[in-house]
């Protein structure tokens, strides 16, 4: 059963617009095409495509929260759940290949906007940095483990950014796998 109010709908079209169109490119009369409502319909819910781009973020933000939770308790040693993280890059590449990643997409052009919700969008690499920072202490590595945090995030940022250029699959797959293989490494010298 389906329980998504037409809120939720206008939202969910949003951020899947936002993401293969672009925030800038998407406009009200795309969104609610998408939704099939009719336009006072929609401004019923928003009154500006600022709005709708807060509660994409937010969707986003509890989305990955959630994600994050999952992964914790999937997975019981911190380098599987880092493992977790990096294999996004294989589970989404098609989307990515296509459009790159849906948070390094939006926060590029929120930046290149100079657009006031670019600190919110931001919040989901936050969110992604300290999660990483907490997996990589847990894993041993307390004193460097924002900098291996920043590493993964640069490093799964580039792997989208030229997956969605080249559209190589075996690229995408040899990173992800010289990823894992340096988590892996970190265990064992840890031991």
């Amino acid at each position: 059963m389906n329980n998504m109010t037409t809120y939720d709908h206008i939202v969910e079209a949003a951020d899947q617009l936002f993401y293969m169109q672009g925030y800038e490119h998407t406009s009200f009369a795309d969104i609610a095409e998408a939704v099939q409502i009719s336009r006072g319909n929609f401004y019923y819910h928003f009154k500006a495509k600022d709005e709708i781009l807060d509660a994409v973020i937010n969707v986003r933000l509890a989305n990955t929260r959630q994600m994050l939770e999952q992964w914790e308790i999937e997975a019981k040693q911190p380098a599987d759940r880092i493992h977790s993280f990096i294999n996004i890059l294989i589970v989404n590449r098609a989307k990515i290949k296509r459009y790159g990643c849906p948070v390094g997409t939006l926060s590029t052009e929120l930046a290149k906007l100079n657009h006031a919700s670019q600190t919110e969008v931001n919040e989901l690499f936050t969110l992604f940095r300290t999660w990483l920072r907490r997996q990589f202490s847990l894993l041993g590595h307390k004193n460097d483990a924002d900098q291996q945090a920043m590493h993964i995030l640069a490093r799964s940022q580039g792997v989208a950014t030229l997956a969605s250029a080249f559209h190589d699959e075996k690229f995408i797959k040899r990173e992800v796998r010289q990823m894992c293989d340096w988590v892996d490494s970190l265990v064992e010298n840890r031991n």
